[in-house]
């Protein structure tokens, strides 16, 4: 016997021991039999791991019974280059277009933005009422709260970002959403 610690706490020492080292074997083992185990914890887990050059967050669609809506969210850039979306689609409506609020004439008017939206490099870049947004014409669908709607965005490049936006209540400036119409001083959108 050695001085310092009885037989019996050695004994559990040693067996908790050789237990542990069991589960980081079969751990491991479970790892090793599935590559795509090992693979995808890894990308969600480590900071370094490649994000995709365009992400969305926070996207929606405006309620509407039909005519016209938008969509909003928040388009990230996580590469080093500047990423322009030049147009967008989306099975709910056969017009799409990347819209812009701008002053003109003391009012605020929506017309189409030329060149599309540009998200810098490792930046953002904000579609919300009252600015930026993609305009959806002709639905011929209710949008209801909650429901899924996929969209498609093209970007300058020839590469598409696909993502889903929620349908969501908006009690804003009821805007019209008539391209070029006055948005009036109280609207967002």
């Amino acid at each position: 016997m050695r001085k310092g610690i009885p037989m019996s706490s050695r004994h559990v020492f040693v067996t908790l021991a050789i237990a542990a080292v069991a589960t980081v074997s079969a751990c491991g083992a479970r790892q090793t039999a599935s590559p795509a185990a090992v693979v995808a914890p890894a990308a969600v887990a480590s900071p370094s791991a490649a994000a995709p050059a365009l992400t969305i967050t926070d996207p929606w669609v405006k309620t509407t019974k039909e005519g016209m809506t938008a969509a909003f969210g928040t388009l990230v850039n996580n590469s080093a280059a500047d990423i322009a979306v030049v147009s967008a689609s989306t099975p709910l409506a056969p017009m799409v277009e990347l819209h812009e609020v701008v002053e003109a004439k003391g009012k605020m008017v929506m017309q189409p933005k030329e060149g599309g939206f540009v998200i810098p490099a490792h930046g953002s870049h904000t579609l919300e009422p009252g600015g930026d947004h993609i305009m959806l014409m002709k639905v011929a669908e209710e949008v209801k709260p909650g429901a899924e709607i996929p969209f498609t965005l093209t970007l300058k490049d020839g590469g598409t970002f696909a993502f889903t936006a929620l349908g969501k209540d908006f009690a804003g400036a009821k805007e019209d959403y008539q391209p070029g119409m006055d948005m009036g001083s109280d609207s967002d959108g």
